[in-house]
């Protein structure tokens, strides 16, 4: 669309119109971007040839236009201008931000995407929940997965490196600049070849992405693994050759992955899973896309326990360097010696003041534009002279007065009140109290106000000038003061409105002494953090830099200056209100209100008043050339100063050459423009001197960013879309000597074709930061060392903070400011670059041009480039993402670095500075903290973290006794292996019975001993509703058998279902079944309001254990048979039914006594966090050995009392609840813990109230103890409820202690005289009930920090506490009596030493006998119960457990005095994840990414091929989902170096969990590859 910015003055004024409504509609939305191409085409097809020879003879106006977006939203940086007259049909279209406004580079970017254009976007897009977001009105409907055509690669490639002849003729400065003016526009056509109607060919996100797309899609492959195959590459300087990765096979057999929950199928699918599923989709998109790795290559280097984790990147060695000279100092002309200069600036005004009174000084604008006062020199002297006499007299009394010399004040003045401000500024001088010119704090958490607060705190301000007006628009509290800003110290306000001040008395002069070294006033300065510092400029240096603008500007007394900056601080302050005063200048002051609401009034001011002098920034030129359309009659031929304050910006060369083209028939002349550098430390570096009329204007430097990157000049001569043009910002300023340093490490001089920090020696520049000696020193006391090291001379310098170089002729150039640079892997980038690339990306309707931030975090040991941007409520969701994903690539292509995080925020959502321009620190500050709340974001650590070390390639292990020599063993000490204490031998005769069956022990007691009560059940009052004696349990068993054998019609040996709620009933069951000799196997009953969920897992029992008859209630018989419970399963193929409830009176003609102690006693049933159904067989020796064991242990004898708060259908809850009672007679209070929710305080007021000494939970109900009565300790307190009584409370678990819990608990409750040693765990698993279990008499558990680097090469390291990457692992209680474990390498079976970690195998006479089925595997290895160690003790067998752990000897002793050896568990062998070559436990990263961020109440994860899926329930708003997902991907990368491949964000309760407190991982990666999560968000990690 070359036609677009045209001047349209010889159309039809009917065409005009046409053209303008159709604009209109545009930026309403009414027609889309294509419509409005062709109508307008149509339109101007008859007037074409008219319209090329405008286009000639005006070459660059269409320059705005060429690929601008076409609305004109006021953007709250940028405001699309609107035009005096106010008609909105003639506004242009694209208010585009001007400070980074190039047509070069938009043509750069717009070629760097034109290369990727013929690929399909394949990217897979987040999935966003409807309700979360409703800004988006588009569907989002998934893109389908296309392959992308497979491209040349030489294409995709930037050229080789620059030939050795150019090499050479670096070396000399003048042949990097060129000579002639670069014209910054190109023709439009050309740039614009991705504009508009171009939305068929979705370009693709990241530019080197491109090639990973470029693959085609993965059809009856292994899944690839991201994470190990690496191509080697040819490392080259700028080019960079891919070569097509060889897939690695990675298919492993399933007897050896013990991952066999993540075996995939031949398609890479896992069976069970639809594969048409809309995730699944998503998932193999993601890893096409990631299937060839970033760049650069990763060096060949892994140390297995070596102490660095990153990758060192290895230099690159065509790398350019500089090879030029040492720079030698630049000195600026000398400072003329004026005759009549003033001894202070308060003299020039006093001299004004009587001479020159009616001589106007300041002219101010009201809202439209219009001159509202004129303050002349007379009144600027007289109420400056109040305002100093009320100051020093009229505050406080006379013998105390609140000011003295010297002290700080604060001035808070808007922009709209500059002549307020200014007889404030001079009243202090005058008064010789330092002024501290601020911004107006607008609310009490205003960005940055905190910081404000810290520099008036650093100057020790407590008194602040202001207006009246200003006053009463502060913040106030309801009492009506103001109110105490965030950090500030406590201020007294002072209005300085004239009628408030008094009339100096006739005696009193001010005292205006020659300027000295003594502080005049403080500018303040913000730096790259945040922080907010004080520049002190003294008396002299402020009289110096006055002199030196003179001289340079060539200012003359009686002047008009037109001043568009802020007059409080920078160039605004330095002309506009100090030199001015000095030459007596008439300045005129638009304030930035009047530029919003009229961007053509500064021009339009120097026209009126023919102002000699214009001060502006770039973004000023920018608005009046967007306005100018309807000033027909501008002159600007009066300037012969248009000063750009911004012009050391590298973007501003294009909007100055936009403004002269505009403006230059409005008698503008090209040698008037002069940019100029500066910076709060040395106040103006330099600025270009106003040129003769018609001499040549000064050169330009085409730069290749590919240099500055390393900070090196190079001409840009291969590839014009990475290409820098800078203009010079003149020469230094006169009476200043300036060096350049390297901007890092000691300030050695740089070289001449280097890049460094431009360094000044002036008078006439700041002298300290106030109140921070430190950080004055390393700033304005730097002395340039050469590089041998040696001090270049005595003279300090100071440092501006401005990157550049001195070209020829000593002109300075300016590429970039050091707070606006990223180090990127050791290369230099700049945020404004990256800014004016992203702004080039075409079609930018979706953000706001003004308002993006760039800005990095540290992460994972390197900095990352984080981009975020304001949406436009209008754009759409696909819009948007494809903006984010070609932002992505035209970076990568143009700048080649790699992009961390993209996010776009709701419009005005990001922090502002006071002059409406986005606050980096606090927008970072957002970012970090997940404040930021986007609506938006796209993540890349796939693409751009290469120092992720090597992953490790496992060492084949030869087995055999010759491998403890050569490498099994050798870094333990000892063999892992630890044994609990002796069982000893029964004796008593009268016992030996009882010992054999548990049945035989309850008709035992129910003889010896019929009224002993053995169980309570309470209520959730904490009301026993049932007891049982021994005669009682045995009498209600008998009844239950009979029924079994009347109604039942059983074998010996059938299996019989218990179907019961917690308490006595299933225990009467238990013993019923025993009685008849069928074999009892209890099953969790159905949740009533939960049918569909819960009733499937018990048809799954039942159908499993093949059950002849289920035992249950008559209200649970009735649900099974429900309409409700038909709904999920077959009801009509029940078992006999049985229900318990009215039992017959008859006594069973006699009781089964199993022939061997080797029979079956009872299955045991139970899911595991793998989600795999499995039921293992309990012998009844196993069963007496196994109560036998605990009763040693816990001591546990009749006239003990044990408190149960457990599940009683498996494992160690089953055996507490049911067996151990009956075996040792101990009386059982049991609490189920479903009672727990109706009432919380149950659980501890009965071991209050019972006195209990031993108690068993699980952790839900500690976690329910924990969270719902933390806070009530008082009360409970209060209601005598006293825990001082508890000896020992296990948490029975099968999983890792959970150190955290179990320590929050003991604090909490220590104020009820909970013993901090009380708390303990047990650990059991399917193969072994009850492996450990903390006793009486054993030692206390320990506590272990592990090094969590080790840990996943499988070594255990012990650190110290608090050592960084460390993990406090709790052991899990003392081993049994007569139990052994042994640590053995679960490949090899072979055992381990003890510094490794491995699976624990147990050997004990009461481990389970085997599994009765495992449901879905049943192939799972029939070795887990009867193996044998590959060496070393090759008769005895062991069941492995399948949970990783280690043992350790500690200091303490055991019970027969021997050290004591403690077993740490620290996972499942199932659930760990192998990625990158080395294990991770899901519990460790899900920890991470719970402390990520406030809102996240759980979180679980699980690998999907390859890729780490994160799944994050979200406790807060919804508008917080996005935040999270930057900060959960940074802290597994820090915390695990691993990189996050997909974040799903969900509603809390989400992620499932079993009876125990566990996670069902597996479940919820079925239901998230279902796509049945309805999660919030889900994130693709690029």
């Amino acid at each position: 669309m070359a036609d677009r910015g045209m001047d349209l003055s010889g159309i039809p004024k009917e065409v005009r119109d046409h053209l303008a409504e159709l604009e209109l509609e545009l930026s309403e939305g009414d027609i889309t971007q294509k419509g409005y191409e062709k109508k307008r085409a149509k339109l101007l097809a008859p007037f074409l040839p008219h319209i090329t020879s405008v286009e000639l003879s005006l070459p660059d106006v269409q320059q705005q236009s060429s690929s601008g977006p076409t609305s004109d939203e006021p953007s709250p940086d940028a405001p699309g201008p609107s035009s005096s007259s106010g008609s909105r049909r003639n506004r242009s279209g694209g208010a585009r931000d001007d400070r980074y406004r190039s047509d070069i580079h938009s043509e750069a970017v717009q070629a760097a995407l034109a290369k990727h254009k013929e690929e399909k976007m394949a990217l897979p897009m987040p999935t966003k929940r409807r309700s979360a977001f409703v800004q988006s009105p588009v569907e989002n409907c998934t893109p389908p997965d296309t392959s992308s055509a497979s491209e040349d690669e030489g294409s995709l490639r930037r050229q080789a490196a620059l030939s050795a002849a150019l090499a050479q003729s670096l070396q000399s400065p003048d042949y990097w600049i060129n000579r002639s003016v670069q014209s910054s526009s190109t023709s439009s056509s050309a740039s614009s070849t991705l504009s508009h109607g171009e939305n068929k060919a979705q370009p693709q996100p990241t530019s080197a992405l491109a090639d990973l797309l470029a693959s085609t899609r993965i059809e009856n492959s292994a899944p690839p693994d991201v994470t190990s195959s690496t191509p080697e590459r040819t490392p080259r300087a700028d080019a960079r050759v891919d070569l097509p990765p060889t897939p690695v096979p990675r298919g492993m057999p399933r007897g050896q992955s013990r991952l066999s929950m993540l075996d995939t199928t031949a398609d890479g699918k896992r069976k069970g899973v639809p594969v048409n599923s809309r995730v699944s989709t998503k998932i193999q998109q993601l890893l096409n896309t990631l299937k060839r790795p970033k760049r650069p290559p990763l060096s060949e280097f892994f140390l297995d326990d070596s102490e660095e984790i990153v990758e060192v990147p290895q230099a690159d060695p065509n790398t350019p360097r500089p090879e030029g000279r040492q720079i030698i100092p630049v000195k600026g002309e000398p400072l003329g010696v004026v005759s009549n200069w003033p001894p202070a600036l308060q003299a020039a005004l006093a001299r004004w003041g009587a001479t020159q009174a009616k001589s106007p000084a300041l002219t101010t604008l009201d809202v439209t534009g219009k001159p509202l006062y004129t303050l002349t020199y007379g009144k600027l002297w007289s109420r400056s002279l109040k305002l100093a006499y009320t100051l020093l007299n009229k505050l406080g009394t006379k013998n105390e007065p609140v000011l003295k010399p010297g002290d700080r004040v604060a001035l808070v003045y808007p922009n709209s009140d500059p002549a307020m401000f200014w007889v404030a500024f001079y009243g202090c001088l005058l008064a010789e109290v330092i002024p501290v010119p601020i911004e107006v704090p607008l609310s009490r958490q205003d960005a940055g106000s905190l910081q404000i607060g810290f520099l008036l705190g650093s100057c020790g301000v407590s008194l602040a000038l202001t207006s009246e007006i200003c006053l009463k628009g502060l913040p106030k509290t309801p009492q009506g003061e103001i109110m105490q800003f965030k950090g500030w110290p406590r201020m007294k306000w002072v209005v300085t409105d004239t009628k408030y001040l008094t009339k100096p008395s006739k005696d009193w002069q001010p005292h205006i002494p020659t300027a000295n070294t003594d502080t005049a006033y403080i500018e303040y300065k913000a730096s790259k953090e945040g922080t907010v510092m004080g520049v002190a400029v003294s008396k002299v240096a402020l009289l110096t830099h006055c002199q030196a603008l003179t001289q340079a500007c060539n200012y003359c007394e009686g002047e008009t200056l037109v001043n568009v900056l802020d007059c409080k601080k920078d160039m605004g302050l330095w002309h506009g209100v100090l030199t001015s005063v000095m030459n007596r200048i008439h300045t005129i002051t638009v304030p930035y209100a009047v530029m919003k609401a009229c961007p053509m009034s500064w021009v339009q001011r120097v026209h009126i008043h023919k102002a000699r002098v214009a001060l502006v920034k770039c973004r000023d030129l920018h608005w009046a050339m967007m306005a100018h359309r309807d000033q027909k009659d501008t002159n600007l031929s009066s300037i012969r100063m248009l000063i750009v304050a911004d012009g050391a910006n590298p973007w501003s060369v294009s909007s100055c050459d936009a403004f002269l083209n505009v403006f230059q028939s409005h008698g503008l002349k090209p040698e008037v423009i002069c940019p100029c550098a500066s910076s709060p430390e040395a106040l103006t570096v330099a600025i270009r001197r106003p040129g003769a009329r018609g001499t040549a204007l000064p050169a330009r430097a085409i730069l290749s960013m590919g240099g500055l990157s390393h900070g090196v000049i190079r001409v840009n001569t291969e590839d014009k879309n990475s290409a820098l043009t800078v203009q010079d910002v003149g020469h230094v300023m006169p009476g200043a000597l300036m060096c350049i340093v390297k901007p890092d490490g000691p300030p050695q001089l740089c070289k001449t074709d280097e890049i460094g920090e431009i360094v000044l020696n002036s008078r006439a520049g700041g002298t300290m930061y106030y109140g921070l000696p430190g950080v004055t020193k390393n700033t304005f006391e730097v002395i340039p060392v050469n590089l041998a090291g040696a001090p270049i001379g005595e003279i300090p310098f100071t440092r501006t903070g401005l990157l550049g170089f001195v070209g020829p002729g000593s002109l300075v150039f300016v590429v970039g400011k050091n707070e606006g640079l990223l180090t990127v892997s050791g290369r230099r980038h700049n945020a404004d670059d990256l800014v004016a690339t992203a702004l080039a990306v075409e079609p930018v309707k979706t953000v706001y041009r003004g308002r993006i931030a760039v800005f990095s975090v540290t992460v994972f040991y390197d900095e990352r480039i984080v981009i975020v941007a304001e949406q436009r409520p209008d754009a759409s969701e696909e819009d948007s993402f494809q903006w984010m994903s070609r932002v992505l690539q035209a970076i990568d292509s143009i700048h080649q670095v790699g992009l961390y995080c993209l996010a776009l925020v709701p419009a005005n959502t990001l922090p502002k500075t006071p002059l409406g321009g986005i606050h980096i620190s606090e927008t970072k500050q957002n970012f970090l903290e997940g404040n930021l709340h986007p609506c938006n974001i796209l993540l890349c650590p796939h693409t751009c973290v290469t120092n992720l070390p090597k992953p490790r390639q496992k060492q084949p292990v030869g087995v055999g006794p010759a491998s403890i020599m050569v490498g099994n063993l050798v870094a333990g000490k000892r063999m892992a292996q630890a044994a609990g204490r002796e069982l000893g031998v029964v004796e008593e005769e009268g016992l030996v019975r009882k010992h054999q069956f548990l049945s035989e022990a309850l008709q035992w007691r129910a003889q010896t001993d019929p009224d002993h009560v053995l169980y309570v059940l309470l209520n959730a009052k904490g009301v026993a509703v049932c007891t049982a004696t021994c005669v009682q349990l045995h009498k209600r068993a008998e009844k239950i058998t009979s029924a079994l054998m009347e109604r039942g019609g059983l074998n010996t040996g059938d299996n019989v279902v218990l179907l019961y709620p917690p308490g006595i009933d299933l225990i009467a069951a238990f013993y019923g079944c025993l009685y008849a000799g069928v074999i009892p196997v209890t099953v969790r009953p159905p949740h009533p309001q939960n049918l569909t969920a819960t009733l499937p897992t018990v048809r799954m029992i039942i159908d499993v254990s093949k059950a002849a008859c289920i035992l249950t209630t008559q209200t649970l018989m009735r649900i099974l048979r429900s309409r409700e419970a038909a709904a999920s399963v077959n009801i009509k193929t029940w078992p006999t039914i049985i229900d318990t409830d009215d039992l017959p009176r008859r006594r069973p003609p006699q009781l089964y006594k199993p022939p061997t102690a080797e029979m079956l006693a009872y299955l045991d049933f139970s899911v595991s966090t793998t989600g795999m159904l499995t039921g293992v067989k309990m012998s009844h020796a196993a069963v007496s050995t196994l109560c036998r064991s605990i009763k040693l242990q816990c001591e546990l004898y009749s006239s003990r009392q044990i408190a149960i708060c457990l599940d009683p259908y498996c494992g160690l809850g089953f055996v507490q609840w049911c067996l151990s009672s009956v075996y040792s007679g101990h009386q059982s209070i049991l609490i189920p813990p479903m009672e727990l929710e109706m009432s919380l305080p149950l659980w501890l007021s009965t071991l209050s109230q019972y006195k209990i000494r031993d108690t068993f939970c699980s952790y839900s109900v500690m976690e329910l103890c924990t969270k719902g009565l933390g806070t009530q300790t008082d009360a409970l307190k209060a209601r005598g409820v006293n825990l001082s009584c508890v000896r020992s409370c296990v948490v029975i678990a099968e999983e890792r202690p959970r150190l955290a819990l179990t320590q929050s608990f003991s604090k909490l409750f220590k104020d009820l005289g909970l013993s901090p040693r009380a708390v303990s765990t047990a650990f059991g698993s399917r193969v072994n009930l009850a492996i450990c279990l903390q006793g009486t008499a054993g030692p206390d558990p320990s506590t272990v920090y592990v090094d969590m680097k080790s840990l996943r090469h499988d070594r255990v390291r012990l650190v110290e506490r608090g050592a960084p990457q460390s993990l406090s692992l709790m052991e899990s209680g003392t081993i049994l009596p007569g139990v052994r474990v042994i640590i053995v390498n679960p490949e090899t079976r072979g055992p381990l030493g003890d510094s490794h970690l491995g699976e624990i195998w147990v050997n004990s006479p009461h481990s389970a006998s085997g599994y009765y089925t495992i449901y879905g595997e049943e192939s799972l290895q029939a070795d887990h119960f009867n193996t044998r160690l590959s060496f070393g003790e090759p008769h005895t067998l062991w069941a492995r457990t399948g949970y990783l752990g280690f043992v350790r000897r500690t200091e303490l002793l055991g019970a027969t005095g021997d050290r004591h050896d403690a077993l740490f568990v620290v996972g499942q062998l199932d659930e760990t994840l192998e990625l990158r070559g080395l294990r991770y436990h899901p519990i460790d990263i899900e920890t991470s990414v719970s402390r990520a961020h406030r809102s996240i109440a759980e979180s679980a994860v699980f690998t999907w091929t390859n890729l780490l899926v994160v799944v994050a329930e979200l406790a807060g708003s919804e508008q917080e989902a996005l935040d999270l997902v930057p900060l959960v991907t940074n802290v597994v990368l820090e915390e695990h170096h691993l990189i996050v491949g997909v974040v799903v964000i969900v509603d809390p309760g989400v992620i499932p969990i079993n009876s125990r407190g566990e996670k069902q991982r597996m479940h919820l990666r079925d239901s998230f590859l279902a796509d049945q999560l309805d999660p919030i968000y889900v994130a693709y990690n690029m």
